[in-house]
């Protein structure tokens, strides 16, 4: 709410703000929003003089209207997808994450939440030759793993180590010191962050609710409040810096028995896209990476589907392979 102040624009003098305020006009709403022949009569004053004090209010403090087209040319401009680097995952999340918004992994422990995103890491550092932030909150990150699936990529010692450069690592280990994480990411750790050229395009948090749960519950608010702050500064690293942002999240089970993501109803508007990670009955010792992943969030694609894949995807040997080339192909 905008106070009306004298002086704020041509003709808004004292005399006019006192009769406004008698009329019980006190703010830009309430002049813009009020008929300006009945408020004239009201207040015993030109009705042309208050039109053009209206019309200078609302150039002042209305939004400027956008159009739906202009917008979405804007959204195809600025807009990137990331490919996963694992074509099955791709698929179901219509070719990969999005920059500008807030993916999820919800899945129970053995899901293989860290694993994908260690696997995304991987590929965007040395495929896509991007800049990644990772803040780890369980101690989960191995950069022996991270060398591992990149051997797998590359037989070049000096590859494995640029890409590993790539990947900018943070442990913090409560919500607070995660919130800080952020925080200073957004005001200047970003541009710290790229190291060899490039822009830091994804940033991955796994996981956000071992953090949050903690303080969930009870008569304090303060996790509630916590959970809220910590979604809000997601959601303006990942548009105002365009990058995908992807978190994971634990699992409950609802009262028919069926997993859902945790964090409560709250959280849920915070993805945009939501996926839904479980280790099938299909899985074998021959297949011991097989996970199963189903989408239950998103605004391009039906929910509900699913798909297959294989966690040894991203550790695979591929180098030297038809594979990796037509994988190379195929990246943006």
């Amino acid at each position: 709410m905008v106070l009306l102040r004298e002086g704020m624009c041509p003709g808004l003098d004292e005399d006019l703000l006192r009769r406004l305020r008698d009329a019980h006009i006190k703010t830009v709403e309430d002049l813009v929003s009020s008929g300006t022949e009945e408020l004239a009569q009201k207040c015993s004053v030109s009705y042309t003089a208050l039109l053009a004090i209206r019309r200078v209010l609302l150039a002042q403090h209305a939004a400027f209207p956008v159009s739906g087209a202009d917008l979405y040319d804007e959204l195809l401009s600025s807009t990137a997808i990331l490919s996963t680097g694992n074509p099955n995952l791709d698929a179901l999340l219509d070719s990969g994450v999005y920059t500008g918004e807030i993916t999820e992994l919800a899945g129970g422990s053995g899901s293989g939440k860290s694993q994908v995103c260690f696997g995304v890491a991987v590929h965007i550092a040395h495929h896509l030759r991007q800049n990644v932030i990772y803040v780890d909150t369980t101690g989960g990150l191995s950069a022996t793993r991270l060398l591992e699936m990149l051997q797998s990529e590359t037989s070049s010692g000096e590859e494995q180590m640029e890409a590993l450069q790539r990947i900018r690592i943070y442990r913090v280990f409560d919500v607070f010191s995660l919130l800080g994480c952020l925080h200073r990411l957004r005001s200047g750790g970003l541009q710290q962050a790229c190291i060899g050229g490039g822009s830091v395009k994804a940033l991955i948090v796994d996981s956000v609710s071992a953090v949050i749960s903690p303080l969930l519950g009870g008569k304090h608010h303060e996790g509630a409040f916590m959970m809220s702050q910590v979604s809000l500064v997601l959601k303006m690293l990942a548009k105002d810096f365009n990058m995908a942002a992807l978190v994971t999240n634990h699992v409950s089970t609802s009262s028919g028995g069926e997993l859902q993501p945790g964090l409560g109803v709250p959280w849920s508007h915070v993805p945009r896209t939501r996926v839904l990670l479980e280790r099938p009955p299909t899985a074998t010792v021959s297949r011991p990476g097989l996970r199963s992943a189903t989408l239950i969030k998103s605004s391009r694609r039906p929910c509900f589907i699913h798909a297959d894949f294989d966690l040894q995807w991203w550790s695979r040997s591929k180098h030297g392979t038809s594979g990796k080339r037509k994988l190379d192909h195929t990246d943006p």
